[in-house]
């Protein structure tokens, strides 16, 4: 119980802060039903939905984790682009956590960077950068850390697409669903964490 009560204090003081149930999500790697049993756990009680807490921490530490773990992305990426024969153009990275993953890779495939930020609440639309590159047109690798509901490269895929982009592969850290694609677009995992309860 400890663990809960570390992230009920913890979603606590980011809403405080005036993040909305989303962001708190986005840090604490955790689903946004999730957040909100935590943040409404006195008030509504019940079971908590099923969920995995991811932490990356250890890598997240030091850029040569990260690039050690990019790198485990990059080849996935290239075994996917072999396999369907489409070479991507684009590699975008779903803001924040994706980001430094996206542009080691986009370093060592030589391909353009995107930065996708999405919305703050759920269901809300994003935005891509205009300091990065433009999905439109483009063939485009999507990079996050850890897939929870889906949600936010759901967004992604819709805002390529409404580019005349072409969304063609969802790369992830960690899946933490049994899905294996995202709007008929193909998502593959490093590690994939799910409760079998």
């Amino acid at each position: 119980m400890k663990t809960i009560d570390a992230l009920v204090k913890k979603a606590a003081e980011y809403k405080a802060k005036g993040f909305s149930e989303k962001e708190i999500g986005d840090e604490l790697h955790l689903s946004p039903e999730t957040v909100t049993w935590l943040l409404t756990r006195g008030v509504k009680g019940g079971e908590p939905p099923k969920d995995v807490k991811i932490g990356w921490r250890s890598v997240g530490v030091y850029g040569n984790r990260i690039g050690f773990i990019a790198a485990a992305m990059t080849d996935i990426i290239l075994e996917e682009s072999e396999k369907s024969s489409v070479e991507p153009d684009t590699i975008a990275a779903i803001a924040i956590n994706g980001i430094p993953y996206a542009t080691l890779i986009s370093e060592d495939m030589g391909k353009e960077l995107a930065i996708y930020r999405p919305g703050t609440t759920r269901h809300e639309g994003g935005a891509w950068s205009s300091n990065y590159a433009s999905v439109e047109g483009k063939k485009v690798v999507l990079v996050d850390d850890v897939l929870s509901s889906g949600e936010t490269i759901s967004g992604a895929i819709n805002e390529i697409q409404e580019a005349d982009g072409q969304a063609v592969l969802a790369v992830v850290l960690v899946n933490k669903t049994e899905r294996n694609e995202v709007l008929g677009v193909p998502l593959r995992a490093l590690v994939r964490a799910r409760s079998i309860v």
